[in-house]
């Protein structure tokens, strides 16, 4: 009797414990945030199909959003303003957390990478 009692115990234990599968696909819609960072202002991102909207100190840029996967995609500026807005952003998700991500972004070919974090706010 103690035996089972120490199974069931460990059972529960065992799956009171487990970790929640944490999927990126909750980052391909809703409304997030970019804290301000070395070089740029705080930005909010609103993503919604395959537009993302992106406010930041007076502007305010419309995007074209590609996934090629969970974790990358490509941001394309609907009305670009200079000859830098119309190359395209490639985006790559390095690591994911319960309401935030880290990427790497480079534009165009060049070799600069841009590092960050984005912080989901609301679906």
């Amino acid at each position: 009797m103690k035996k089972i009692i120490v199974l069931l115990a460990f059972i529960t234990l065992l799956f009171s414990c487990k970790e929640e599968t944490l999927n990126p696909d909750r980052f391909k819609t809703g409304t997030f945030e970019i804290p301000e960072g070395k070089g740029y202002d705080k930005t909010i991102v609103i993503r919604k199909d395959s537009i993302q909207i992106e406010k930041y100190a007076n502007r305010v840029d419309t995007l074209a959003i590609y996934w090629k996967n969970n974790f990358n995609y490509t941001l394309k500026m609907l009305h670009p303003k200079s000859a830098i807005d119309e190359d395209p952003i490639h985006v790559k998700i390095t690591s994911i957390s319960k309401n935030s991500y880290t990427f790497e972004a480079v534009i165009g070919h060049s070799n600069f990478v841009q590092k960050g974090e984005i912080i989901k706010k609301s679906n």
